[in-house]
């Protein structure tokens, strides 16, 4: 005999019921079964840049003006050039002469630099007896200098580490066989000095 539709109904709720308890239960199992120790640490990483920075102020102390110049004059004066940046640093020198009255001044003035004197580095310049890192020279347009300023290493550079400095002594000189058509004649030059890491630059 058929079951009426309230015991059908009935029994379909208990069925869900049970179903519905069976799941519950196999979750609360699970959970209690995925129990672990677990430990978790955290640390932060600060990071930070370093610099390249050269004293200007005590390069522009360098002061090559001369006026009146004669066949066989020369004009000295010593530079500090410092790393005032955080990094190892190496740099080069170059220059750029003007010639504004077309004479031509800037084709037979000559640039020599050297490093602080060996027998007077208390008074820099004065015996001018240092290393030689560039023999006389001949300014014309921009050929005085030493090092290269493109990146990387390269002959002639100097390396500076960080907070360290160096004097240097550089004399312009008017050769003695400077003729008649150079008096009264002018030049200006203007030099840089270029610096770059040594760090991850080869």
């Amino acid at each position: 005999m058929d079951a009426s539709p309230r015991v059908r109904r009935a029994r379909r709720q208990l069925i869900g019921l049970a179903v519905l308890l069976l799941a519950l239960t196999s979750l609360w199992a699970g959970r209690l079964s995925l129990a672990l120790f677990t430990d978790q640490e955290v640390v932060a990483a600060a990071f930070s840049t370093g610099t390249v920075a050269l004293d200007d102020v005590k390069i522009a102390g360098l002061t090559l003006t001369a006026s009146g110049m004669v066949p066989g004059d020369t004009v000295t004066d010593d530079v500090v050039v410092e790393n005032d940046g955080s990094v190892e640093l190496r740099y080069a020198v170059t220059s750029a002469t003007t010639d504004p009255d077309g004479k031509g001044l800037r084709d037979v003035l000559t640039l020599t630099v050297k490093t602080v004197d060996v027998s007077t580095p208390g008074v820099p310049c004065d015996d001018f007896d240092g290393t030689t890192l560039l023999a006389a020279t001949v300014l014309g347009a921009g050929s005085a200098g030493f090092g290269d300023p493109t990146a990387g290493a390269d002959a002639g550079d100097r390396v500076l580490a960080a907070a360290a400095n160096e004097t240097l002594c550089f004399r312009v000189s008017l050769p003695g066989g400077t003729g008649n058509a150079y008096q009264g004649a002018t030049a200006t030059t203007t030099f840089t000095f270029g610096a770059e890491q040594t760090a991850s630059n080869p």
